[in-house]
């Protein structure tokens, strides 16, 4: 899922916020950028993701739910990863 999140909202921030409101079964946070966040969860457990996330974010809305990375990606180009590139 992807969710739109505060600005000053990070990766870091998201894990330690979500391990405390969801101390059993915290969701994957697979990435945060441009006032964005993509997380993995199941689709039993989207509403609880949902939940979870304007709880530790109240400003936070959900954007998209999507079997893969690659259609969010898609959809908003500025959570597509920098190739890791030699050197």
């Amino acid at each position: 899922m992807a969710f739109s999140v505060s600005p000053d909202m990070t990766r870091d921030i998201i894990i330690k916020r979500a391990r405390s409101a969801c101390p059993d079964d915290p969701p994957y946070v697979i990435q945060c950028a441009s006032g964005k966040a993509i997380l993995r969860c199941s689709p039993e457990s989207k509403e609880d993701a949902m939940i979870m996330m304007s709880k530790i974010d109240p400003l936070s809305s959900p954007l998209i739910t999507s079997g893969t990375l690659r259609k969010i990606r898609q959809r908003y180009p500025e959570l597509k990863q920098a190739k890791n590139r030699p050197g």
